[in-house]
């Protein structure tokens, strides 16, 4: 049994800059990867941005060079730094772990956070 929680959407103009957070909480016995991922109406669920339990990060290539991704592993979450904001940013963002729980682990999902970008 756990949650994520996301915080930090909202309306930015474009060039403008916006952190995410999110935080686990439950029974959490250790976390692997945590990542964001977005979807704007009409397209599908894509990633933005991972993190490892070491630090190891990939971003995808459109916002490589403007978002960073931090996570502090002993309060169990994760954020998005997210510089030079564009209007093709716009999209629901979700914050997601893969959590071990016991001796599996199992991947979860947040809410989603709405993040719009003016012109």
């Amino acid at each position: 049994q756990v949650q994520l929680v996301e915080s930090g959407g909202g309306l930015v103009q474009a060039g403008g800059s916006l952190r995410l957070s999110c935080a686990a909480s439950g029974s959490i016995f250790g976390i692997e990867d945590m990542g964001w991922y977005r979807q704007s109406p009409g397209k599908q669920r894509a990633m933005v941005a991972v993190i490892s339990s070491a630090g190891n990060t990939k971003y995808s290539d459109s916002v490589k060079g403007r978002f960073t991704i931090s996570r502090d592993n002993a309060k169990n979450t994760v954020s998005l730094q997210m510089n030079s904001l564009k209007p093709e940013d716009t999209a629901v963002y979700y914050c997601a772990a893969d959590v071990r729980v016991g001796v599996v682990i199992r991947d979860y999902w947040g809410q989603g956070t709405q993040v719009t970008v003016s012109s």
